[in-house]
């Protein structure tokens, strides 16, 4: 027996504790996941911060077309396009009306040529508004391709922009940099911005809706002050004419006055007043009446689209513009004129707003054309009464003188037995008669305005007529009338007779060198069947002759050259056998000069 005494068994070794593997974890994939999160979520802030950025930029300033343009270089910076367009949608959703472009620079825009129209893919967003995302824009079946010149186009991006309800166009954006097709948070992004530009796009255009209202009323006070404070209405209306042009973007503005057609009691328009392209050729033209003055009249308004292919449209010169609006002036139920706008063809049309500007500008320059209407008809009747005191004055006192100094010398002629002295008081008694009729002509001349709104008579007419063809003689023709002229010559006879005056007088200053030249106008005298005078007695009626009209211009010069050329002569022949009469010359009296004689029926 072992006396030692069992001692415990010795405790067996702990087993050491194993720590894990990271990698076991997957920690790895976990750092991962949180770094790509992270990035994306900066990448997100980042976008959201270019996002607030393109919003504040575009809502910058209040110019339309540089908002439109800030909208497009933002929306293509955001979403990483090479290419962006803003295209505005034209009135009545027909195509497009503007079309701006970022990415495409001015050399090749020129080598594409013109703007899009809106068809293709462009007018698929048109005629159905909503976001559109294509991958390949070729494979497309509504792509139409792209003409010559044009950059090649993949990938694609289509936003509309509404402002309120109304689509006032399309955002476009294409090729996304990197070759990768647009996402959908691409879309979501431009989506925003879209939003925020309806309502930049807003803001511009109550801008420049308020800036040209203000143009327009500043317009109308102007042309008001000018009616107002010169006596020249000619030259107010001329400014009216300009201003109406500038204010609506024309090419040809024009003021529009009525007027009675020659013979006519029917009024029509004529062009009085015209600023711009075309001007000249229009300026003092009268419309015809079965254009839009007929309407003008009548007082209502009249706007075409395009004139170069409206079928109403019966003006030659109007189908070389595009978009008219015309206007009537009209003061207490009185039509007084119109405002008239042509713009270029292929421009846009006149908008609503435009429109209402244009009327509420007409009845304001209306409404100054009565007031000045008003203080001319008090200035002319001043004048008036002065001219009619001087005609009563020549008529009691100077033609009853020399009347009474006519009889004189014609008795003392009757008593004289020299016969140089009766034929010198003959002559004497003749330059009295003539000078008489002067001054009946001068007495008619002060009793009647030239200028007024009445139709032109034939007797004024032959008065302009000689006083235009004073230049060319060197003096002032007398002239004078016989017979009721304006009652017994009708219109056909009258323009007839008036081409026979300018031919006679344009004759006499070109060939005759004379001093002196005498226009006569009877109206009493009777024509046998040739056309010449028989009488102007009641009884001349029973030897066959008819009620005519005779024309004589007598001049001093040198006389008709014997064997010279005759087709002047002979033009106002042709005139006057149309109309049952004749022409003829004859020695001018006391054997000097040259008369010539022109007659017609009545």
């Amino acid at each position: 027996m072992d006396p030692t005494p069992d001692l415990p068994a010795a405790a067996p070794e702990p087993t050491p504790h194993r720590v894990p593997e990271i990698a076991s974890l997957g920690l790895d994939t976990l750092v991962t996941e949180v770094a790509e999160r992270l990035q994306s979520a900066a990448a997100v802030t980042d976008r959201m911060q270019r996002l607030l950025e393109a919003v504040v930029s575009i809502g910058a300033g209040l110019d339309l077309h540089a908002t439109l343009h800030r909208i497009a270089t933002g929306a293509a910076e955001l979403v990483d396009a090479r290419y962006a367009a803003l295209g505005v949608i034209a009135p009545g959703g027909h195509g497009l009306a503007d079309f701006i472009h970022v990415g495409i620079d001015d050399e090749t825009a020129a080598e594409i040529g013109e703007l899009p129209a809106g068809r293709g893919i462009l007018g698929a967003l048109i005629d159905r508004p909503e976001p559109l995302r294509l991958a390949d824009l070729g494979s497309d079946p509504r792509s139409s391709g792209f003409p010559p010149h044009h950059p090649q186009m993949k990938t694609f991006l289509g936003e509309p922009i509404r402002v309120r309800d109304e689509v006032f166009g399309n955002l476009y954006l294409t090729e996304k940099k990197g070759g990768g097709a647009f996402t959908p948070e691409d879309e979501q992004v431009v989506h925003a911005l879209a939003a925020a530009a309806g309502v930049a796009i807003e803001n511009s255009r109550l801008y420049e809706e308020g800036r040209r209202r203000e143009r327009w009323i500043a317009g109308a006070a102007a042309v008001t002050t000018a009616l107002l404070s010169t006596d020249q209405a000619e030259a107010a209306l001329t400014v009216a004419a300009e201003q109406v042009r500038e204010l609506a973007d024309a090419s040809l503005g024009m003021i529009l006055l009525p007027t009675a057609a020659d013979g006519e009691d029917v009024r029509q328009m004529r062009v009085a007043h015209a600023s711009g392209e075309a001007a000249e050729f229009v300026r003092g033209e009268l419309l015809p009446k079965d254009s839009f003055a007929a309407r003008l009249l009548a007082g209502e308004s009249v706007y075409l689209d395009d004139m170069s292919s409206d079928p109403t449209v019966v003006i030659r010169l109007a189908r070389s513009f595009g978009p008219s609006m015309a206007v009537p002036m009209v003061a207490a139920g009185r039509v007084l004129g119109g405002l008239c706008v042509w713009r270029p063809r292929g421009a846009l049309p006149f908008t609503d707003s435009e429109k209402q500007l244009a009327e509420t500008f007409a009845s304001q320059a209306a409404l100054a054309l009565r007031l000045a209407e008003g203080q001319r008809d008090q200035q002319r009747l001043a004048v008036f009464q002065d001219r009619d005191r001087i005609a009563r004055d020549l008529h009691d006192l100077v033609i009853q003188r020399l009347f009474a100094t006519g009889m004189i010398l014609e008795s003392a002629a009757r008593r004289s037995v020299v016969p140089e002295v009766r034929d010198g008081v003959g002559k004497a008694v003749d330059e009295l008669d003539a000078t008489i009729q002067e001054v009946r002509t001068t007495i008619y001349a002060l009793q009647h305005d030239s200028h007024g709104d009445v139709p032109d008579t034939l007797r004024t007419r032959v008065l302009r007529e000689a006083s235009q063809a004073a230049a060319a003689l060197g003096f002032k023709p007398a002239v004078s009338f016989v017979g009721p002229v304006e009652s017994l010559v009708g219109d056909k006879t009258g323009r007839q007779l008036l081409a026979a005056l300018r031919e006679m007088l344009s004759n006499t200053a070109r060939h005759a060198r004379a001093s002196r030249v005498g226009v006569e106008i009877d109206a009493t005298v009777h024509l046998d069947d040739t056309g010449h005078p028989v009488g102007g007695d009641p009884e001349s009626l029973d030897r066959g002759g008819r009620p005519g009209v005779l024309l004589t211009v007598t001049d001093d010069g040198i006389g008709m050259p014997t064997g010279g050329r005759r087709s002047g002569l002979l033009n106002l022949t042709r005139r006057a056998e149309a109309l049952g009469g004749d022409a003829w010359h004859e020695n001018g009296p006391y054997g000097k000069g040259t008369r010539v004689r022109w007659t017609s029926r009545l």
